[in-house]
């Protein structure tokens, strides 16, 4: 299967920022993680992380057209009010899966709901970077 693996906001600050929530381990130690638990199933993996909203909807809509067989989303804090988001992973046909690293629904109110879970075949919140693989599995489950 052909992953994209998309992180929003802050995610290239992995291991430095709030590292009592997000963890130790580096954007990059996340991406070798995936990348080696991919090829150990067969899988390819395309990594985008961006700051920009319109950059991460550009991206979601080329993988509507390249082949991608399931998108592994972090949306970041735009999970909680892009709704252009929200419509881009809804206007192609490529299946995804919402990651969120702490466990949004036991933080601020305002992190405790996601508009862009709603265009998404399942959310996966507080797993930590394992959920990103939990992502992967559901993905290929739900592709057959």
């Amino acid at each position: 299967m052909k992953f994209l693996i998309l992180n929003g906001p802050n995610l290239n600050l992995l291991g430095r920022r709030e590292p009592e929530i997000y963890g130790h381990s580096t954007y990059a130690g996340l991406c070798r993680e995936i990348a080696e638990y991919a090829e150990n199933r067969g899988n390819q993996v395309h990594f985008v992380q961006s700051n920009h909203e319109g950059v991460l909807i550009d991206v979601i809509q080329q993988a509507g057209e390249d082949g991608t067989q399931g998108i592994v989303i972090n949306p970041g804090a735009y999970s909680h009010y892009s709704y252009a988001i929200h419509d881009a992973l809804r206007s192609v046909d490529v299946p995804a899966v919402e990651v969120h690293i702490s466990d949004i629904t036991a933080r601020e109110p305002w992190r405790q709901v996601s508009v862009t879970a709603a265009a998404c075949v399942k959310m996966i919140t507080g797993q930590g970077l394992a959920g990103y693989l939990q992502a992967m599995d559901i993905l290929e489950v739900h592709r057959k």
